[in-house]
C-alpha cells in the first residue's frame, strides 16, 4: 500500500445533488425549489422575523414604557457589609479601591452606601454617593462621608 492508492471505504462518501442541471439529472425544470412564487425565484431571501404573512411576534406585542439614556446606575452597598469589611481587614478608611479589592464591586461601579445595618466603628468612607440614612449613622459614630 501506498499514497497512490489511497481511497475512502467503499459507501463512505455519496455524490453531491447536482441542481438544474437538465432533465436527465432527474433534478432539472424546477430545479427541487417546487412552482412559482418569491422562493423559487433567484435572489430570494426571506426577511428577518417573517412569518409567512401572519402578522409576526414584533408587532403583535404592545409597545410600552422607555429607557432613560441619562440614568446613573449604582452599586449599593450596606452598612454591616462596611462593618465587617472594617472589622476583617482593620481598616478606618474605606475607598472604591478597598471594595473592589474585597469583590464587593467591580472597578467601573459607582457605589452608593445604604443605611442597613449598624456601624460602631469610626470610618472616613470615599465613594460616589450616600443615602441620608447612612451619612447620619456614619457621622452619629464620629466618621466622615467624603463624596467623590
Amino acid at each position: 500500500m501506498d499514497l497512490s492508492n489511497l481511497k475512502p471505504a467503499k459507501g463512505s462518501t455519496k455524490k453531491p445533488k447536482r441542481i438544474g442541471r437538465g432533465q436527465g439529472s432527474g433534478r432539472g425544470g424546477t430545479s427541487t425549489r417546487g412552482h412559482k412564487g418569491a422562493q423559487s425565484r433567484s435572489g430570494y431571501s426571506k426577511k428577518l422575523g417573517f412569518e409567512g404573512g401572519q402578522m409576526p411576534l414584533a408587532r403583535r406585542l404592545p409597545k410600552f414604557g422607555f429607557k432613560n439614556f441619562n440614568r446613573v446606575e449604582y452599586k449599593g452597598i450596606n452598612l454591616d457589609v462596611l462593618q465587617t469589611i472594617s472589622e476583617k481587614q482593620n481598616l478606618t478608611v474605606i475607598t472604591q479601591e478597598v471594595l473592589v479589592k474585597s469583590g464587593y464591586v467591580s472597578k467601573n461601579d459607582r457605589i452608593k452606601i445604604l443605611g442597613r445595618g449598624e456601624l460602631k466603628a469610626k470610618l472616613e468612607i470615599t465613594v460616589h454617593a450616600f443615602s441620608a440614612a447612612a451619612k447620619k449613622a456614619i457621622e452619629e459614630t464620629g466618621g466622615i462621608a467624603n463624596t467623590l
